[in-house]
C-alpha cells in the first residue's frame, strides 16, 4: 500500500468543517494542530457498524486517559457532511470529548492518498480507517488498517504509543 503521508511529514494546509454553537464553521489544520498534540482518527463513515460500535466509542471512552498522556485534543475525521458528523457526535456521547470533522468531498482524504473506494457498497469514496498522533503539525505515529477490522487504529493503540 503506497501512501503519500508518512511519519515525519507535516500535515498540509487544509480547511475542514465542524459544528459550532452558531452552526457549521470552517477550521484550518493550523488551528487544529499548531502548537498542539492531537490524536486524530479517520474512518469510513458515521453510523456504520465498526465505526459506531467500536472505533468512535473507543476514543470517547478513553478521552481522559489520552489527555492524561499529553493529548490536547481528539479529532474524528470522516467523509461525511458536517450535519451528519454533528448528529453522530450527539448520538455517541462524543460532544466535548471528540472534535468531529467533516471532509465532505474527500478532498483532504484523497490528497493524503488515504481514500477508499466503497462504491461497491453504495458508499462512494470514503476514508481508509487509520489513526495518527500529530505534534505541532507533524505526524509522529501513523496507524493504517490493512483490512476491514479495527486492529491498529484504536484508541488503545494510540495510548500504547504515547
Amino acid at each position: 500500500m503506497d501512501i503519500k503521508l508518512m511519519v515525519g511529514d507535516e500535515i498540509p494546509e487544509f480547511t475542514f468543517m465542524h459544528m459550532t454553537g452558531d452552526g457549521p464553521a470552517p477550521i484550518t489544520t493550523k488551528e487544529l494542530f499548531g502548537g498542539k498534540k492531537v490524536a486524530l482518527f479517520a474512518l469510513p463513515g458515521a453510523f456504520t457498524p465498526t465505526c459506531s460500535v467500536e472505533h468512535l466509542p473507543g476514543y470517547v471512552n478513553n478521552a481522559d486517559a489520552l489527555k492524561a498522556k499529553g493529548i490536547d485534543s481528539i479529532v474524528c475525521l470522516s467523509v461525511n457532511d458536517v450535519f451528519v458528523m454533528d448528529a453522530w457526535a450527539k448520538s455517541a456521547g462524543a460532544e466535548g470529548k471528540v472534535l468531529m470533522l467533516a471532509d465532505g468531498n474527500a478532498e483532504f482524504t484523497k490528497h493524503m492518498e488515504l481514500d477508499l473506494d466503497a462504491s461497491g457498497f453504495g458508499m462512494g469514496i470514503r476514508s481508509q480507517r487509520y489513526s495518527m498522533v500529530i505534534d505541532d503539525g507533524v505526524v509522529k505515529h501513523l496507524n493504517i488498517e490493512e483490512g476491514v477490522g479495527l486492529d491498529v487504529s484504536s484508541a488503545e493503540t494510540i495510548l500504547g504509543q504515547l
